[in-house]
């Protein structure tokens, strides 16, 4: 099995997930809940980790936390193999509670701390369960389900003691009757509008702006892994404005000429895009005023053109050497 990425330093942020071996529950009752978050509550403590906040799902568990000492493997190993020992000497059974190692995705603070808080947030109503719910039935789901720490967040009666508020409130104004409010409001509109992130997530493992993906793919990555696929992935993704800039210089456009062009090079745009910049065909089509599916076929297309046209492939190998 390929490890994970792991990159750790003072102060990382992640997104921590855990799911159950073959999905199965991980949690059978309220006592099992109750223990977790005793535990988590521990361990926040012990290790120096700022917790913002948490979602438990039967099979699965949600947290975003900092880590002031860089120590998230360290709190991760104690946290899931006491928890693991708690629920093996309950049920009377042996070996793997997980499915695998926790997956872990660095994020960029400043940019994603309170969007990343609603998006996690949100887990309770995104199962298969609640999909076909009326808004109104969604919106009191969350407001009153108990294993999450979104009610600590609407509601100041309502907090845990292991939990920080203070700096995702900061973006809503604050830890205040109007800054709970309009916390829940952006909750409410997600909700309605649908909050996802997935696609923003470059190689699997980081979240953030294009400084902060360069940032850390030059700091922390090694330049060769064949154990770590996503160090591969990531090592090869080039800011959006890197690549344009390579682009236009080599084929003398500017990236407004690009975009209005309709043959080979807006769709060498597109497949760069794709391929060097981690984007996705809806981000890109966004970016170029076109739709998803003319994304895809003019990749397609340049594909096929590459293949029979030496000068087509030359170029793209150039603008490939350029940000390699």
């Amino acid at each position: 099995m390929a490890r994970p990425l792991r990159i750790q330093y003072e102060g990382a942020l992640y997104h921590v997930t855990c799911r159950g071996n073959e999905r199965k529950a991980i949690f059978r009752d309220d006592h099992d809940r109750n223990v977790f978050l005793e535990l988590l509550s521990d361990g926040v403590k012990t290790y120096n980790i700022n917790l913002y906040c948490y979602v438990l799902m039967d099979n699965h568990f949600h947290l975003l936390l900092e880590t002031p000492l860089g120590n998230l493997g360290e709190f991760m190993r104690w946290f899931n193999i006491t928890y693991t020992s708690h629920y093996n000497r309950r049920y009377k059974r042996s070996g793997h509670l997980y499915q695998g190692r926790y997956k872990s995705i660095l994020v960029e603070k400043a940019s994603y701390l309170h969007v990343l808080s609603r998006y996690i947030h949100l887990n309770p109503v995104r199962t298969r369960q609640k999909e076909k719910a009326s808004l109104s039935e969604k919106k009191r789901y969350l407001r009153n389900y108990p294993w999450s720490s979104l009610l600590g967040y609407i509601d100041d009666t309502k907090r845990g003691a292991c939990i920080d508020y203070a700096q995702v409130l900061e973006a809503y104004g604050g830890e205040t009757r109007e800054g709970r409010r309009l916390y829940w409001e952006a909750i409410c509109n997600d909700v309605s509008t649908g909050l996802d992130i997935k696609e923003e997530v470059v190689g699997g493992s980081i979240l953030g702006s294009d400084s902060f993906i360069k940032w850390v793919r030059d700091r922390f990555l090694p330049a060769k892994s064949r154990e770590i696929p996503a160090v591969k992935r990531v090592r090869k993704y080039s800011t959006k404005e890197e690549i344009i800039k390579v682009l236009c210089k080599e084929v003398g456009k500017s990236f407004d000429e690009i975009k209005r062009e309709r043959g080979m090079i807006r769709q060498m745009a597109m497949d760069v895009l794709y391929r060097l910049g981690g984007l996705t065909g809806t981000e890109i089509g966004e970016m170029i005023g076109v739709d998803y599916s003319t994304v895809s076929q003019g990749r397609k297309r340049l594909r096929e053109k590459r293949k029979r046209d030496k000068h087509l492939s030359a170029l793209l190998g150039k603008i490939e050497a350029d940000l390699s």
